[in-house]
């Protein structure tokens, strides 16, 4: 899911909210503490950003509903409630992608002889064909190709060490999507699809078992990009920024929503190397 369906999320699930509270928007604005005119462009179909973490976190606690559902983490409001939100709201990374690879790096690191969960906001990093990594990043303005080549090896690399223990998670329209073509693959030609393909297939097999990639229907479940680092902090990926978790109820609500995507997957590790290669096997035939 892209960051504009990320904000539309957010918008429809802040809506509810307002709607739920039965205030008109200035009351409730006045409620949690914002401007009425900061209330309506969080609500406008045109922002592109999200609320400051304390606004969320304020939205949050007047209400009784979790952070992780007012992002879309969770399909319920659950009441994970004020007293966390309290204790310890997540934290912000601006401009993850352009200073912070060194960063989620070292987390991963930190988070050795742990299980790592990761949701990735297109195909897994260290899955990537250099060519691929290229395309993505040539017109990013937060991140060279070459910064986005290094963390790629590093992390490949890192995931080779036999200590290792990583589940990826990914909707199977997200690779069919690849597959064809379709989205920010455009421009990307079919034979360099059909490599990539191939380069996920082997990798895959390689790295099993531990590294585990599944693949669930995008029609049944949402998630947004989050890596979680075993029971030490949960990242979530926004776009420019992170919003890093570190409660223990925070980790384990990302976790059984992590957990219920492994659940609801239609395909298993084992059989993804053969789903790719019959993927780019396909782009082969297309004349």
């Amino acid at each position: 899911m892209d960051r504009r369906d990320f904000l539309d999320q957010f918008r429809r699930r802040l809506e509810q909210v307002i709607a739920d509270s039965g205030l008109g928007r200035s009351a409730f604005a006045h409620a949690v503490g914002m401007d009425r005119s900061t209330l309506s462009q969080l609500l406008s179909p045109a922002n592109d950003r999200l609320p400051r973490v304390e606004t969320l976190a304020a939205i949050a606690a007047a209400r009784q509903v979790s952070v992780d559902w007012l992002l879309g983490l969770s399909r319920e409001g659950g009441h994970i409630g004020a007293d966390i939100i309290a204790e310890a709201g997540p934290s912000i990374e601006r401009d993850a992608r352009a200073v912070s690879d060194e960063q989620l790096i070292g987390w991963h690191a930190e988070a050795a002889g742990y299980k790592i969960r990761y949701v990735p906001s297109s195909l897994p990093d260290l899955l990537k064909m250099d060519a691929v990594t290229r395309y993505e990043l040539g017109s990013s303005a937060a991140r060279t190709p070459e910064r986005g080549l290094e963390a790629t090896a590093r992390t490949l690399a890192y995931q080779r060490r036999p200590e290792t223990d990583m589940e990826a998670c990914t909707a199977i329209q997200t690779v069919e999507g690849f597959a064809r073509g379709e989205g920010i693959w455009s421009g990307l030609p079919a034979d360099v699809r059909a490599s990539q393909l191939r380069h996920m297939a082997d990798l895959t097999r390689e790295l099993y078992p531990t590294f585990r990639w599944f693949l669930y229907d995008g029609l049944e479940r949402f998630a947004v990009p989050v890596t979680i680092f075993g029971p030490l902090r949960a990242a979530v990926y926004l776009g420019q920024m992170f919003f890093v978790f570190s409660t223990t109820e925070h980790i384990r609500a990302l976790t059984e929503q992590f957990d219920d995507l492994i659940r609801g997957a239609v395909v298993q590790p084992p059989d993804v190397p053969a789903l790719l290669t019959d993927l780019a096997d396909r782009l082969g035939d297309t004349p």
